[in-house]
């Protein structure tokens, strides 16, 4: 039998969130083992569901989406999201500008193929995404981490990120509001970045998937509205405010300055068209979505499932001694902290195991976001108050007598 190894390309990317804990709760799950999933951000397996005039729209018009389509996407759904940029402030987007792809993940991975050479840089949030940092390392690129400050409720630390900027860094990733925090940044912070980028002549790339996610009747500031100035790269799309996971509909829009851009452009341009088009069925719901009424209000408002979740969350995680939290204001994650002087857990990864094994629920361990101390976790709270519950009464239980 040949020996096949994995590329060397691969030897520092992970995606916890669908990694070995979900392998082992899949392998439990075919004992007849029932888990509660609390790692993904996914609404419809919890009951969230798309409105009905989007899966009336994929419905109506799936009898002319079975060919190829242009590769940035479809024209009408393209000018959705051209007008969405204007009613967000972002300036200079065309029709030409913005490209839709198979959810954000797949614009992301393009953008930075498109962009980075052997050891160039990309600053990258911690806590963040894990996708922007296998996505940067996959292309060759290295991710260079800043902190975002718990104690300024998980704002960017703007001098962890003045401090690494070398030679190298290309560009400045901003996660707005933050998976997995669920923090929403303030106007100041964002026009920090904004300066740093101008100082320093860097790219924005702006990950806004849940800017229509937001709580307590706060804001989303577009970043690329405060850098006309700046080459911003903004991603945004469907998947999480009208709950279509499984369509894939995301897209990419160019703002501001793209004067000196153009080499870059034509690398988009080149690696969209390799991969033909971006879904077409979900490309025929973005323009009811995005210029239609917005759902998530609903869900998001006092009474609304997602907020009095949030509340249920937050008061439950509350009574349990050495875990405390920023109370989210976007999304559906919390990032709670564990007092290792109390609980003195070494290994994450092994704490989110064990706690599979014995309670049968699945976290995500803060190392999976790039955390660089083995004190945070990821929880969903799209599961219905009865089961949150009874997760987080089994994360009590098994602190009490959890020892590493």
């Amino acid at each position: 039998m040949i020996n096949i190894p994995k590329s060397k390309k691969l030897d520092n990317v992970h995606y916890d969130i669908r990694g070995p804990l979900l392998e082992e709760a899949n392998q439990m799950r075919e004992r007849g083992i029932d888990i509660l999933h609390l790692n993904i951000g996914n609404p419809a397996p919890f009951g969230v569901l798309a409105p009905d005039e989007i899966i009336y729209d994929m419905k109506l018009n799936i009898k002319d989406a079975q060919g190829y389509c242009d590769s940035k996407g479809l024209f009408a759904a393209r000018k959705a999201v051209m007008q969405y940029c204007q009613l967000k402030k972002i300036p200079n987007v065309g029709i030409e500008d913005i490209y839709i792809g198979n959810g954000v993940s797949e614009m992301i991975t393009i953008s930075m193929q498109a962009l980075l050479n052997d050891g160039d840089e990309i600053l990258l949030p911690t806590p963040g995404y894990p996708l922007w940092t296998a996505s940067v390392t996959l292309s060759g690129g290295k991710a260079v981490h800043y902190i975002c400050d718990e104690q300024a409720e998980w704002n960017p630390d703007l001098e962890d990120i003045r401090g690494k900027i070398t030679d190298r860094t290309k560009g400045i990733v901003v996660i707005n509001p933050n998976n997995p925090t669920g923090a929403l940044y303030d106007k100041d912070i964002l026009l920090g970045i904004v300066e740093i980028a101008r100082r320093h002549q860097l790219i924005l790339f702006v990950d806004e998937i849940y800017d229509r996610l937001v709580m307590d009747n706060l804001e989303h500031i577009a970043l690329g509205s405060l850098a006309p100035d700046l080459f911003v790269v903004n991603l945004n799309g469907l998947s999480k405010s009208h709950r279509i996971c499984g369509f894939r509909s995301g897209w990419l829009a160019l703002s501001g300055d793209k004067s000196g851009a153009g080499p870059f452009i034509d690398g988009l341009n080149v690696l969209t068209s390799m991969r033909l088009c971006a879904n077409v069925p979900a490309q025929y719901v973005i323009q009811t979505a995005l210029g239609g009424y917005q759902s998530a209000g609903e869900l998001l408002a006092p009474g609304g499932r997602i907020y009095e979740q949030r509340e249920f969350v937050c008061q439950a995680l509350a009574e349990i001694p050495g875990i405390s939290f920023v109370k989210p204001k976007a999304a559906f994650y919390i990032f709670p902290k564990i007092d290792l002087k109390k609980y003195p857990i070494k290994d994450d990864t092994l704490f989110a195991l064990d706690f599979l094994r014995q309670e049968r629920v699945l976290i995500v361990q803060g190392s999976g976001f790039a955390w660089p101390a083995p004190d945070h976790f990821r929880l969903v709270y799209l599961a219905r108050n009865e089961d949150l519950g009874r997760g987080i009464s089994g994360l009590a239980r098994f602190l009490r007598g959890y020892r590493q």
